[in-house]
Parts: C-alpha cells; structure tokens; sequence
C-alpha cells in the first residue's frame, strides 16, 4: 500500500470528513451488511431442552418447530446462512461417537426441516464427535490419546450423512490433520462435489468456548482437555500453515477461532491467501458483551463495532449470535 500524500495543517485537515453524518458515510471505508452473518442456532431432541442458555442469556436452544421459524426469520432478513449445532441426548453418547452418522440425530433432522421452509437458505454444519461423544472430546479417544486418522474416517461418515441431509456447506472443527482432503475425497467420490467445506483452519484451544459446551450439554464431560489438536494461542505462523494446509486439500472457505482475541490471524490470513475467510464470535465473546451490556456498563452500540473489527480484518463474514439482532438493524 502507498503512503498516503498529505498536506501539512492546516491545508490538510482530517476532521473535515468527519463533520455530518453525510461525510461520514461518504468516506466510510468497511461497509457491514446481512450478507456478511452466518447465525449459529443450537437444535435440541432432549424434551424440555429448549429454552434461554443461562451463560448466553438471549440465545436458545430450540425444538424442530423451533428451528423451522429460525429459518424464515433468516430469511426475512436477508441473513444467507444457519449454523446448526446439536443438543444430543447424553443417554447415547458413547465412545465410538456411532450417533454422528446416524441420518436420524437430531443435527440431521434439522437440516431437512429448515429446508423444508427455506430451501434457498444455505444450510452449515459441524462437523466433530463432540456433541456425540461419551467423553466430550472432537475425536475418537484410546488410553487418552485422541486418535487422529479414525477420527478422519469417522467424520468422513459424519459429513457424507449430512450432504445427504442437504446441507450446503460443512464446517470441519475438529482440527485432525488431513481431515480436508479425506473430506473433499469422499464428497467428490459420493457425487457430493457441489457441497462446500468451510474450515475451521486456525481453531485456538480457547477459554472462551466455556458457554458453548454448556449450550450443547458437553459441560463436565471433557476429560482432560483439547490442546493436543487444537492450536496454542501463543502461534501465529503455525496458523497460516493450518490455513495453507487446508485451502491446498481442498477447503472451499476457511475461519478462525475464536474471533476478537485473533483479529491479527484474520488479517494475516486475508492478506496472505486473499481467500474467502471468516470468523467466529464465540460464545464466550458473546457472553462478556451482553453481560456487560445487560449490567449497564456498556451500550448496545458495542456489537455493532465489533463485528465492523471482524469485516476491517478482513473478514468476508461472521458467525454471531448477533445475527438477528443486527440484521434487523441494518435494515
């Protein structure tokens, strides 16, 4: 990028710009729309599981029927994408993950039901054993060793369940090594080459996922803890051979996780790849803003500015809990 020409003050005066709300908007340099919003919705088949997450407060987790008006009010706002994460019944978690590929769990059935109601919305998934395993790890578990390439063959199985089901773009966040090119195989071989893969390429063993798990039932059952597979939040380079990695097996898309704490990796990886790259505001960003904004200390306004951080880093998009609430204000 040139240096920017600039006449001394008084002949260059910055704060001319800046003086109405027309000016403003005129010179504004990142512009956030709908578009840019995946929503993440957590789907539940436990009875009574539906309702307010205590450590989200504002999100839901929500029925089938549930689902179906999450859809419609996507599209009534012109949001492009759902993000559905399940809430399984933790009586068939098991070790060997077997419930991930059933064509009948609840993540699945939820994909056909939003396409019932909107089939021109673009349907993504997760692909992981968390929300299916007995010991709430990503991947398959031996005398404490996540294993890594029966971990790929299992989420091979996961994903090609849910093409099937209809969904539109898989999101592997299980952080195996080579489960992208295992994954964009088998799509290929199944006559799947149409669904696309959105990465989680960089995803950071983060302490800020807390809310999630307790959103899909997987708190107090993770023993031990993630860091054998997901990333050090200390490494930056380690995050754009993850990246080039997977855009090189076949990735469609890639993101990053956490968001806010790793705007320094989506800038970089826009920078380097110049690929479609996203971020996710995870449940623990959300949580601080909202119960910082529910206590008074902090306006409404905030949200708004931070996901305008994500789009100035170079985000394409955001997966937010916001999503609604921002695609009703933008418009």
């Amino acid at each position: 990028m040139p240096d920017p020409i600039l006449a001394p003050f008084p002949a260059t005066r910055l704060r001319r710009l800046r003086r109405t709300p027309a000016l403003r908007a005129l010179t504004t340099e990142t512009n956030l729309t709908a578009g840019n919003l995946i929503w993440p919705i957590f789907v539940t088949e436990i009875a009574g599981g539906e309702g307010e997450i205590p450590s989200m407060p504002g999100v839901q987790r929500l029925t089938l029927d549930g689902a179906k008006r999450a859809a419609e009010t996507a599209m009534r706002l012109n949001i492009p994408a759902l993000c559905i994460f399940p809430h399984s019944d933790p009586d068939q978690k098991t070790e060997g993950c077997e419930r991930a590929w059933d064509p009948e769990n609840i993540g699945n059935r939820a994909i056909r039901a939003i396409k019932e109601v909107a089939p021109d919305l673009a349907v993504m998934t997760d692909i992981a054993l968390d929300p299916y395993n007995a010991n709430g790890h990503d991947g398959l578990v031996r005398d404490g060793v996540i294993l890594n390439d029966e971990t790929v063959e299992a989420l091979v199985r996961m994903a090609l369940v849910q093409a099937e089901a209809g969904a539109d773009i898989l999101g592997p966040s299980d952080m195996m090594d080579g489960r992208i090119g295992a994954l964009r195989g088998a799509l290929e071989s199944h006559g799947r080459k149409d669904v696309a893969i959105l990465s989680y390429a960089a995803k950071y063993a983060s302490g800020f996922y807390g809310p999630f798990r307790d959103a899909v039932g997987a708190s107090g059952r993770l023993v031990g803890d993630k860091k054998t597979y997901q990333m050090n939040p200390a490494n930056r380079e380690e995050a754009l051979r993850c990246v080039a990695r997977d855009l090189a097996e076949g990735a469609d898309m890639v993101m990053v996780k956490p968001g806010m704490p790793y705007l320094d990796i989506c800038r970089e990886v826009k920078d380097r790849f110049a690929a479609p790259t996203y971020a996710y505001q995870v449940s623990g960003e959300y949580a601080m803003l909202e119960g910082a904004i529910r206590n008074g200390w902090l306006g409404r306004g905030v949200v708004l500015e931070s996901l305008i951080a994500f789009r100035r880093a170079g985000c394409d998009g955001i997966l937010t809990y916001y999503a609604p609430e921002i695609a009703e204000m933008l418009a």
